[in-house]
């Protein structure tokens, strides 16, 4: 008869977690924490990209979802006194937001400072509210 191992058997003659992870770490991507807000006509989105360098950034705007992707990887291999060291890194961000009113495309931008992608882009014109005067009905 053959006899499955107790869990804490099975913990116990685990690998380490760091031979687990010995060839690569694992990526880290994130898809949450976008803020977006209207100011002076304009409708803007920032979006947290820590470590990545703008060349690393792309924005896409298609069917009225504003798309901010970026990926940075890190793979170098440094030597120091004694010990080996190893360094892999992969960090990715994908964040999606559907804009809630009319832009003009023509209008947008992006730029990243201190880590932070900002869109901003101009409220189309025919979003825009308009005063509709009020007349006294003609009998």
């Amino acid at each position: 008869m053959v006899r499955a191992l107790s869990p804490l058997t099975r913990w116990f003659f685990r690998p380490s977690i760091w031979e687990e992870f010995e060839e690569e770490f694992p990526e880290l991507t994130m898809t949450e924490g976008i803020d977006m807000y209207e100011e002076d006509g304009k409708v803007v989105v920032k979006a947290a990209v820590p470590g990545v360098k703008p060349e690393k950034v792309e924005v896409t705007f298609e069917d009225g979802v504003l798309r901010i992707q970026a990926r940075e990887e890190e793979k170098e291999e440094e030597k120091e006194k004694r010990e080996y060291y190893r360094k892999d890194r992969i960090v990715s961000f994908d964040y999606a937001v559907t804009i809630p009113r009319p832009i003009d495309v023509n209008s947008l931008s992006a730029e990243v400072e201190n880590g932070v992608v900002t869109v901003t882009a101009k409220i189309a014109e025919e979003a825009k509210a308009k005063k509709i005067p009020v007349k006294a009905k003609k009998k």
